[in-house]
This record gives structure tokens, sequence and C-alpha cells, in this order.
């Protein structure tokens, strides 16, 4: 089994992306700069980062050669009522307590701490600092900023505490803050003493690495980028961050939403329009990470395999794999590359694998989308399964067969389920399969879109083409050691990816039917995979299935329907299985029958009621 953690170890070829970045950062000429390094959940994104912060630093207080970088994770502040105050002073407590720096800036980092407490004031809402405030002023303290302090000192002191714990103390702070802008009073003022601190630590640059935004909630992510922005123009810095692109634009449309009652054309070019603006002005050099190839997946599997199946013969591989990656970087890294580097008995420890991987990594590479996380993750299952056809003792079992399988699981989940349920009236061999394999062989496309047009997409018919066939293959045994996941699929018992648990909350407090159908036609319908479908549906029915009685929740699925969105009657139908009949509101009857009219595929539906039922007996007067 692998870690599924962010490392430093490059077994993606990755370190030349990390090279570029860094080769960028020291041109002095392009500073300051932010980076955004952009890519799907599990692309790589926090080896990369890794791989750049430990080449930029090499000691405990990320000094190297008068770079100083600071790395965080955007997740660390997803707690914090004020992530914006809180990554700001994080980043100044690290001057100050750095063992060779923190003598030359305590100073500046004194006032910049005054200045964080000033934008804290602003953001939380006086009345949570009104009592401290006054006290620290009514001893003579000095705890808060200069500006306040100076405005303070026009009042006698009994006048001030009357105002500052009165009812309208919220009114006469806001007065005292109105008089001077926050870009004037704040922002600026920021910016010079945080360019003072750098000038006075005597470092050449400043990196700061800002990891995992994308797991952040849309405030805590604009709160984190706002932060962000404080350092634009702020000499000899360089940001760093690292995010899934979907996730920080729907941030941005999110907290600048638009009017509901907009046409969904409007509304869509308006939103667009704006995170874009937004992205371009804080982000001056965007790097979209690639996904990896055939044979940069094939050459992934070989060392994930390698490193778990060899001993000290694996730092040879791995470095043998960096040197050939630097001469071909296209090429596949494969046994052949590694046979004279390791001993007989790890050969055959590595026989089964190499050949496993040599005939599956097509179509694992288009089932997951070239993602590094989810070949790992599906590498993991497989491994899990695997022990337990050891564990269960079962014969005649094929290890590919079992793979192939998988991936349909992973990329097509109802085609695996149809699969299940063909197999398991016909003695574990499906006539169907025998049909589908002839065709695709037959390259007869016109009956297969016509008898199976499920089955008639390129990725599918490359799934159908690949070895191991099916025909002739008792299919029990596989379906039973992967029983666990028939009512969803692989990727819904991962680790989900933040972007579908955002959408699945958005479209479930979607608090009007135009904006759900915007957020449908927007965010779903031609923008999901079908994996990505069905892991959104199974956030949705688990949710359904805790509330049945919330109209508001099938009221996603219904929409679904009305928008033709595919597989979301299989996903209702499968959801209405599961839950109590007697809690669904059957005030839900109507919306069925105005659903019908845009897909007749809804009266699937009718008759999964049981007919004692509430909802059955009103859709019965319906009809």
């Amino acid at each position: 089994m692998w870690s599924d953690n962010e490392t430093s170890e490059d077994l993606l070829g990755f370190k030349v992306h990390a090279d570029l970045l860094i080769d960028v950062i020291n041109d002095d000429s392009v500073l300051p700069i932010t980076v955004g390094v952009f890519g799907d959940w599990g692309s790589g994104k926090s080896s990369i980062l890794k791989i750049i912060a430990n080449e930029l630093s090499d000691d405990d207080d990320g000094l190297k050669d008068g770079t100083l970088v600071l790395y965080f994770n955007g997740w660390v502040f997803e707690g914090y009522e004020d992530a914006k105050s809180a990554l700001l002073e994080t980043i100044i407590e690290r001057f100050a307590k750095h063992k060779t720096l923190s003598n030359k800036v305590k100073d500046s980092a004194v006032k910049l701490f005054k200045s964080v407490n000033w934008m804290r004031v602003a953001k939380l809402g006086f009345s949570n600092v009104i009592l401290p405030g006054a006290a620290a002023m009514l001893t003579g303290g000095t705890s808060l900023v200069p500006h306040l302090i100076g405005k303070f000192a026009n009042f006698k002191p009994a006048d001030l505490a009357e105002k500052l714990t009165g009812e309208d103390s919220d009114k006469f702070l806001e007065s005292i803050i109105k008089e001077q802008s926050e870009e004037t009073m704040v922002v600026r003022q920021f910016r010079d003493d945080f360019d003072e601190m750098i000038q006075k630590s005597e470092i050449k640059k400043l990196v700061v690495i800002i990891d995992d935004l994308d797991r952040c909630s849309p405030d805590r992510i604009i709160e984190n980028l706002e932060a962000i922005k404080l350092f634009l123009n702020v000499d000899k810095t360089a940001f760093i961050i690292g995010a899934d692109p979907r996730i920080v634009r729907h941030a941005i449309e999110f907290r600048y939403k638009t009017d509901s009652i907009q046409r969904a054309d409007d509304r869509e070019t308006r939103n667009q329009r704006i995170v874009s603006d937004y992205l371009e002005k804080l982000i001056q050099l965007p790097y979209n990470l690639p996904r990896l190839s055939d044979s940069e997946v094939e050459t992934y599997m070989t060392l994930l395999f390698c490193k778990i199946s060899l001993g000290d013969s694996y730092t040879s591989v791995l470095a043998e794999f960096c040197r050939q990656r630097e001469e071909n970087r296209y090429g596949t890294f494969g046994f052949g590359d590694i046979e004279s580097l390791i001993t007989p008995q790890e050969k055959d420890k590595l026989n089964n694998s190499i050949s496993l991987i040599a005939s599956l990594s097509s179509i694992i590479t288009s089932g997951l989308n070239g993602n590094p996380r989810q070949v790992k993750r599906f590498l993991n299952t497989f491994m899990l399964r695997s022990r337990l056809v050891k564990v269960a003792k079962i014969g005649d079992f094929k290890f590919d067969v079992l793979a192939k399988l998988m991936v349909l699981e992973y990329s097509a989940a109802s085609l695996f389920r149809q699969i299940y349920k063909w197999q398991s009236t016909q003695g574990g061999e499906p006539k169907e399969i025998l049909e589908l394999e002839k065709l695709v062989e037959e390259k007869d496309t016109t009956t297969l879109s016509a008898n199976y047009k499920e089955w008639s997409s390129a990725e599918i018919m490359q799934w159908l083409a690949v070895s191991p066939k099916l025909e002739g293959v008792d299919l029990r045994d596989y379906y039973w050691i992967s029983r666990d996941q028939l009512n969803s699929s692989i990727s819904g018992s991962s680790l989900i990816p933040t972007y579908l648990r955002t959408l699945a909350k958005s479209l479930l407090d979607h608090g009007s039917g135009s904006i759900l159908k915007a957020i449908v036609d927007d965010q779903v319908i031609g923008k999901l995979a079908e994996s990505e479908r069905e892991i959104l549906y199974s956030l949705l029915e688990k949710e359904v299935i805790k509330s049945t009685e919330n109209t508001t929740y099938h009221k996603v699925f219904i929409q679904f329907i009305e928008s033709d969105t595919p597989g979301s009657i299989d996903a209702y139908e499968r959801l209405i299985a599961k839950i109590d009949h007697n809690k669904v509101p059957f005030s839900l009857a109507s919306l069925y029958k105005l659903a019908e009219k845009k897909n007749a595929g809804m009266t699937r539906i009718y008759n999964l009621f049981n007919s004692s039922s509430n909802i059955h007996k009103a859709i019965q007067r319906k009809r």
C-alpha cells in the first residue's frame, strides 16, 4: 500500500515544473510576483510545492543563500474567524522569531502586528474589542494602533468609556474609521512597513508558499487571497499559491455573486468577467499542470510498485529514472530499464505487477484522467482486494480481470453496475459482454450505438477492446470481491474532491428554482465526467437519506432529471430504494408531474413507491 501524502520525492518527473518556477523566482527582475500553480484535485500540485520549498531552503528556518522560504497550508487557517489576519500575523511572526533575523526586524514587526490588530478590529466587528480597547486606553496601554489612540485622545476618559460601552459604541467606532479609508489608513502603511522589514532583514528575497487553498471554504479562500493582495508590489517577494482553479473561481463567484433575477447567460458572462479580472490582478503567472500521459502513468505505476517491492535497489532505480528523464522526457521508464539494477528475487517479485501495468496503463490513464492521486488510490484499492482474494482462498482468479473491472467501476460506475445485473442472472457469464466485445472487435459502431448506446463512447469502446477479454469469464467472484462498492464507486469511498463537496452544498442550499437550474446548467451538465457525477450523486444521496422529508433536497434530483443530466434517473431510483417512503413529502407528486413533461423518463419513478405511502397515493391522483 502507498501513502497518499504529498512528498518531495519525484516519481512523476515533475521536478522540471518545479525547476521552471524556481528559475522564474530567482530572476530578480520579475519580482514582486504571484504565481498560481493550478491543477485538478490530486494532480501533484503539493508535491511540486514541496520540491520548490526544499530546493530553495536548507535549514530549519527556511533561509538559504539569502532567500527566506515560508511554507503554509491554507487549511490551517480554516478554523480562524479572521483567516486574513491570521495568515498575515503568522508571516510576521516567522520573521519576529527567526533565529538570525529577529533582532534586525524587531521594531518593524511590532508596527506590523499593530496594523494586523487594527485589521482584525475592522473585520470582526467592534463589539468584540470594545471593552479590551477601553481598558487599554483608560489604563494608558498602547495595544491599539496609533490612529485609534490619536482619535481617542480627543475625548475625556469618562466620556470615552461611556462611548465605548454604550449602546451606540459600534456607530462611534465606525465613524472614526470612516474618517480615513482602510486603503489609506492601513493597507498602504502595511505595505510600507513590510517593505521596511524586508530591507532591515537584509534577505535577498522572500518566497511564501501557500498550499491546499482549495480545501478551504469560499470565505476563507477569499480571505487568504485578500491577505496576499496586501503584499502585491512589495519588493523582493514571491508568492506561490497551489490550488484547483475551479474551487478558486467558485469562491470568487460566491463572494461576488450576481442577482438571481438576471438571465442565466447574462449572469454567467458577468461572473466570468469578475472572476477573470480578479485572478488576473492577483496572479501574474498562472501555471497549469498537465495531466499525465499514457507513458507517464505507466512510469509512475512502475515506480510505485518498485517502491514497495524493492529494498536497497530502489534508490538506484530512482536515480536511474531521474537520469533518463533528463535525456528523454517522452519515453516510458519500464521493466527493461530497471532489470539490470535489481536482484533475481526482486525481478520475480515485480514480474506480475509489471505485466499488469503494461496491459492496463492506457485504460487507467483514460479512466482516471491521468490524475496521480487517483492512480495511487486505484492501486491501493486494487492491492487491498488482491489481499482479500488470497485471504478468502479464491482459486483460478485473474488479477488483470479484477483491474480491468475496477477501471470501469471508477470511470463509469453505472456500466459497472449494469454488468453486475447481467452476470447475477446468468451464472456469472453475461451474453451481453460477448456481444459488446464482438461488436467492438468488428468495429460495428452502428449496431453498438443502436443496441448499447451507453457503451458506444470512445473511452468505453477502448475499455472493451483492451485485454483481458471478459468473454467466458465467470464474474461472480470478481463482483463478490467488489460487493462493497456496488452502491457507490471507488471514488465515493475515497477522499472526495473539495470542489464536488462545495458543488453539493451549493445544490442543497440553492434557495430558489432559478438558482438551482443555473447551477445544474453551469456547473454540472457538460462540466463533470461520469465518475464526478457519480460522486456528486452519492454525496446528495446521503443527505436525502438523512433528511428524507426535506422537499428542497429532492428538488435537486428532480432538476437533474428535468435537465436530462446523464445517470440522474438511475441515481434517484437507487435513492428511493433506500429511503422510508412514508417520510417522502406527498407534495412532491406535483413536481414529479411537471418533471415528466420535460423528461418522459420520470415515469420510471412512479412505480417505485410503496402503495401504502402518501406519496404513492398523491402520484396516483395526479395521474
